[in-house]
């Protein structure tokens, strides 16, 4: 009796096709699992993992995983894990720097700066001392100190000035020779360049009545008494 055989010719991959056995593909299996593993939402490390251990349980045994993207895909896990740790650090440094600036910014509450500006609130009672910044050159600088109705009370002649910072004081008093009442006053300072007369920048003292904390990581603003905001960074000097 001879017997016959009949799988002669057949390979593996024909076999596997034509038995019970059903293998499903890498694609199927990927998008399960990642709508199991993502839900609509944001691919975290825990995900990324699911779906790299659902890729390697639904692959084809006869086309199976090249190691070189095995390994590729582990380093991309790795990448993964490290820019979640980079995340979470600065997160912490945001944090911590919030509550560096809401100290800083509770130190600086009742402080004088000088800051650039126009007005300043004087107390003609004592003398008040404000800065000019000098470009160039310049011949003569004159500062006008003028009231909150609009009348100029006072100009100050400084004459020649080199380019740098020029200081200036006024007493309080007016042209007449008298005091002036305490108030918001405008200072504005003009010097002749070239022929034609140029303004010039002045930093004024101020006091700081409260802090504002930008909740969007934005820069410091003080609120000056009687004048308004201004930015830290515009702030030339800190005083008692």
């Amino acid at each position: 009796m001879s017997v016959t055989d009949t799988t002669s010719g057949l390979s593996l991959k024909d076999i596997l096709a034509n038995s019970s056995i059903k293998t499903s593909t890498s694609a199927d299996g990927l998008a399960s699992a990642t709508n199991s593993a993502t839900g609509k939402k944001a691919l975290g490390k825990d995900a990324f993992m699911q779906l790299l251990v659902t890729q390697l349980k639904n692959q084809n045994p006869l086309e199976p995983q090249d190691n070189g993207e095995f390994v590729a895909q582990l380093a991309q896990f790795s990448s993964l894990e490290g820019i979640t740790t980079l995340n979470t650090t600065v997160s912490g440094l945001a944090s911590n720097y919030n509550s560096s600036q809401a100290l800083q910014a509770s130190s600086l509450v009742g402080r004088s700066v000088i800051a650039p500006g126009d007005k300043a609130v004087v107390d003609t009672s004592k003398s008040f001392n404000g800065t000019i910044a000098v470009p160039a050159s310049v011949d003569p600088v004159k500062v006008k100190i003028t009231d909150a109705d609009g009348k100029v009370v006072r100009t100050i002649d400084l004459g020649s000035q080199k380019a740098g910072t020029s200081s200036f004081i006024w007493d309080g008093k007016n042209d007449a020779g008298e005091v002036a009442k305490a108030g918001t006053y405008t200072f504005g300072a003009t010097a002749t360049y070239d022929g034609k007369a140029t303004s010039l920048v002045t930093y004024l003292p101020a006091t700081v009545n409260s802090v504002t904390i930008s909740q969007t990581g934005g820069e410091l603003m003080l609120n000056l008494a009687g004048l308004g905001s201004i930015a830290l960074s515009k702030v030339q000097t800190i005083g008692m």
